[in-house]
C-alpha cells in the first residue's frame, strides 16, 4: 500500500491518540489515502478524516504509537484507499488492513476497488427471493436467512455468538449455486482469532472463504477498516464473478466503540452514551452495501454479530441496527442457562424478508405454515408457563398442560444442536412438526387442512402421539 508522491509535508502539528494533525498542506481531499515515513525508516499509513484550510487530520492505519512530531514525512495519494480484489483473496487468511498473515505473499487481483464503497441504488436493487441455508434449524425454519438481506445477531456478554458466528460462516449454502464467505472479525482475542481460524479450516481451504482477523491489540483504527475490506472484497466476488457472497461480521459493537474512540480523539461533540451522533449513518454505510443488483448475477448477504452491554437492546448500537436492518436473530440467557445450543429466542426474533425466501420452490410447501404456527404455539406456551407461576400446574387444563410440555419438546427436540452440526433443511422442518403434532389438531389453526392432512402420521388427523381433534 505505498504510495508514492512527488510531494512530501513535515509541518506535523499534533499527535492526538491515533491522529495526526498535519499544516501547510494544499489540494488534500478528505478520505485520500496517505503514506507517512517515520525518521527510522518505518512506513505507515492513514487516511484523511477532516480537511480545514491548510489543516488535515489523518487516522493512522497503524496507529500514532513511536511517532515523533519532529522527521515525520507524510505524502498524500490524491485518491482514495484503494484495493486489489478478486478470486486471489479466497483462502487466505489476513489481519485487519488486508495484510497477509498466514504467512503467504500479498494479495494481487487483476482490478483494484475503492475501499469506502457505496450502497447499492435502490433503483437497480432486485427483491431478494432465494434463501441461504446455515444449516442451524432456528434459523432455516423460524428467521430463514434470504440472499440479499442483512440479518443482525443480537447477544449479550457470556452467550455463544463467536461459536454460532462461526458455525454459520462454515455451513452456509446456496442450493449448490457458486458461493463464498467473507469472514471480518473485530476486536478479537488471540484465543477467539485462533478458534475462528480452526473452526473455518475446511472452508478456507476448500477456497471458499476469506479470513480478516482483527485483534483487540490491534490499533482501534484498523477496526474501522475492517468491514470495508471486508464488503469490498465481496462485492467484487458477488457482482463481478457471480458468487452469492455472505458476509459475517463481528463484533459490530467493538466496531461503534472504535468509532468513539476516534470521534473523541477529534473533538467532536458527543451523542447517546458518547457514541458520535452519526453512528446511524456510519452504520448504515456498511449494513446498505448488500444486495442484489438487476441485471448481474450474484448477491451479498450480511449477517452482523453484535453483543448488547448489560442485555440492553435499547443500546444504541442495537437499536440502530433494528432500524436499518430487515429482522434480528436475538439470543436467550435463559436458554443458555439450561444449556441449549443455539439459545435463539424464536419470540424476539424476526426475519421480515422470510416469506419472499420461503415455501413452495424455494425451500418446501409447509415451511411458512409450520413457522408460524410454531411461533404462535411458543407465545402460547410463554402465556401458560406465567399462568402455572401463579396457579400451579395442576390447576392447568388438559391443552394447557400440552404447551408446557411443547416448550420442553422444542428447545429439546428442535432448537439444541451441535456446534459442528449441518442440519438438514428436512430434518428440522420434520422436528418442528414432531413438536406441533404433540398439540391436539385443533390448536393448529394457522395449518391449511391439506398441508396438516399430508404431514400428519397417518394423513387422517390423527396426531402422532395418537391424539385427535
Amino acid at each position: 500500500m505505498r504510495v508514492h508522491s512527488e510531494v512530501e509535508y513535515t509541518g506535523v502539528r499534533e499527535l492526538r491518540g491515533p491522529l495526526v494533525v498535519v499544516e501547510g498542506v494544499t489540494g488534500v481531499g478528505w478520505d485520500e489515502f496517505a503514506t507517512i515515513v517515520l525518521d527510522s525508516g518505518e512506513c505507515r499509513h492513514g487516511l484523511v478524516l477532516e480537511v480545514d484550510r491548510d489543516l488535515a487530520v489523518l487516522q493512522v492505519l497503524e496507529d500514532t504509537a513511536g511517532m515523533d512530531r519532529t522527521g515525520t514525512r507524510i505524502g498524500f495519494s490524491g485518491a482514495p484507499l484503494r484495493i486489489p480484489v478478486g478470486a486471489g483473496w479466497l483462502g487466505r487468511v489476513c489481519n485487519g488492513r488486508g495484510e497477509p498473515a498466514d504467512g503467504g505473499p500479498p494479495v494481487v487481483g487483476s482490478v483494484d476497488a475503492a475501499v469506502g464503497g457505496a450502497p447499492i441504488n435502490p433503483v437497480r436493487r432486485e427483491p431478494p427471493t432465494e434463501p441461504v441455508l446455515t444449516g442451524i434449524g432456528a434459523i432455516d425454519v423460524l428467521t430463514t436467512l434470504v440472499r440479499g438481506q442483512k440479518l443482525p445477531v443480537f447477544s449479550a456478554a457470556g452467550l455463544p455468538h463467536l461459536e454460532m458466528a462461526v458455525q454459520i460462516a462454515a455451513q452456509a449454502t446456496c442450493a449448490g449455486e457458486a458461493f463464498a464467505v467473507v469472514f471480518a472479525g473485530m476486536g478479537l482475542t488471540h484465543a477467539d482469532a485462533a478458534f475462528v481460524r480452526e473452526g473455518l479450516a475446511e472452508r478456507s481451504a476448500a477456497k471458499e472463504l476469506v479470513l480478516l482477523l482483527n485483534t483487540a491489540n490491534d490499533p482501534v483504527i484498523e477496526r474501522l477498516l475492517t468491514p470495508r475490506l471486508a464488503l469490498t472484497v465481496a462485492e467484487h466476488l458477488a457482482f463481478g464473478e457471480g458468487r452469492h457472497v455472505l458476509v459475517v461480521m463481528t463484533d459490530m459493537t467493538a466496531y461503534s466503540e472504535a468509532l468513539r474512540e476516534v470521534s473523541a480523539a477529534r473533538g467532536e461533540i458527543p451523542a447517546r452514551r458518547a457514541y458520535p451522533g452519526y453512528l446511524y449513518s456510519d452504520l448504515a454505510s456498511l449494513y446498505e452495501r448488500c444486495g442484489r443488483i438487476r441485471g448481474r448475477p450474484g448477491s451479498v448477504t450480511v449477517v452482523p454479530v453484535l453483543t448488547m452491554p448489560a442485555g440492553d437492546i435499547t443500546h444504541p448500537v442495537p437499536d440502530l441496527t433494528g432500524y436499518i436492518t430487515e429482522g434480528q436473530i436475538v439470543l436467550s440467557g435463559d436458554a443458555h442457562a439450561h444449556g441449549v445450543y443455539p439459545p435463539v429466542d424464536p419470540l424476539a426474533s424476526l426475519s421480515r424478508l422470510m416469506r419472499k425466501g420461503a415455501g413452495a420452490g424455494r425451500t418446501r410447501d409447509d415451511h411458512p405454515y409450520v413457522a408460524a404456527q410454531l411461533i404462535a404455539a411458543l407465545a402460547r406456551a410463554r402465556q401458560v408457563r406465567e399462568l402455572a407461576d401463579l396457579i400451579g400446574r395442576p390447576a392447568l387444563s388438559p391443552t394447557d398442560r400440552r404447551y408446557l410440555d411443547l416448550e420442553d419438546a422444542f428447545l429439546r427436540g428442535f432448537l439444541a444442536q451441535n456446534a459442528d452440526e449441518r442440519r438438514a433443511l428436512e430434518d428440522s422442518l420434520d422436528r418442528a412438526w414432531d413438536v406441533l403434532l404433540s398439540l391436539p389438531r385443533s390448536q393448529l389453526g394457522m395449518i391449511p387442512a391439506a398441508v396438516l392432512d399430508a404431514y400428519a402420521a397417518g394423513g387422517n388427523g390423527v396426531g402422532r402421539d395418537g391424539t385427535t381433534s
